[in-house]
């Protein structure tokens, strides 16, 4: 066999295995319903099988990559078996078009783009998990959250200058708003006849407030309001950024465009709100 082909099947061999293994943990979490269970188990299987074919030519045993098992399985627990899932999947599609590579040399390599290729459709059918459902009222929140709170927060900032007032605002406003939008939440999916209009107020609140948080901390931590402006600024766009990614990953979308589009709304009210309390200072003569 030649030196090339022969490593190019060893990095095979441990993908499959280590993708084995991801699988297998994954159909064990507890949060896992039993009709994701099986249908990761027969993933697992499938990679198990893909190893032992790929192991026939090499004649040789591979080692788990255990950093990237560790990897997938907390990015599952703290995202969602559907975002970890995704993720993978989404390096199968390199990988299927590298087994096309070699079918002439290895004829099973056909056997194994086949399951690869039944994977998708399998996963597909599987992405029945609470916080995919609700995504939409969690993208409710976050972004309603980050343009109203940096609005106001920019707005009064010129006008109060002062960083724990700022905050104390913040807050006051941010829960009152949080409420709010929960509500009207719950009473459009419940106009529109949605099966739990409640949960899904629910994951529109807690997103907002959770939001709010990362938005108004720093106000707390630093006496400069400038200083604080500016980290809130980058809290804002942290969280675009990692919802930008988990939207696209899940909803397989830009993540670019989802990422651009929020960045761009959200910092546009905060630069006109900004100005509109400079205004109101030089106008009102407020001094505090």
């Amino acid at each position: 066999m030649e030196k090339e082909l022969k490593a190019k099947l060893l990095r095979f061999e441990k993908e499959e295995l280590t993708g084995h293994l991801i699988y297998k943990k994954l159909s064990k979490i507890k949060s896992v319903n039993e009709k994701n269970k099986k249908i990761l188990s027969k993933i697992a299987e499938d990679e198990l099988n893909h190893y032992n074919i790929l192991k026939k030519y090499t004649g040789k045993d591979v080692k788990v990559n255990k950093l990237v098992v560790f990897f997938y399985i907390l990015i599952a627990r703290i995202f969602g078996i559907v975002f970890s899932v995704k993720m993978m999947e989404a390096s199968e599609d390199t990988a299927i078009e590298e087994y096309q590579s070699i079918i002439g040399k290895i004829p099973q390599a056909k056997q194994i783009i086949e399951d690869e290729t039944r994977h998708e459709k399998l996963l597909v059918d599987m992405l029945k998990e609470e916080r995919i459902e609700y995504i939409s009222s969690m993208v409710l929140g976050i972004s309603d959250a980050i343009v109203e709170l940096t609005g106001a927060l920019a707005g009064v900032s010129l006008a109060l200058q002062n960083a724990k007032l700022i905050g104390i605002v913040g807050v006051v406003t941010g829960i009152s708003a949080a409420l709010s939008m929960g509500s009207s939440e719950y009473l459009s999916q419940k106009a529109d006849k949605h099966e739990h209009p409640l949960k899904a107020a629910f994951y529109t609140t807690v997103a907002y407030f959770l939001t709010v948080l990362m938005l108004v901390v720093p106000f707390f931590i630093f006496s400069n309001f400038v200083y604080s402006l500016i980290l809130m600024f980058v809290d804002a766009t942290i969280v675009i950024l990692i919802f930008s990614f988990f939207v696209s990953v899940v909803k397989e979308t830009s993540f670019k465009r989802s990422f651009l589009e929020m960045f761009l709304i959200s910092f546009s009210v905060s630069v006109v709100s900004f100005f509109i309390g400079y205004l109101a200072r030089k106008i009102l003569n407020v001094e505090i």
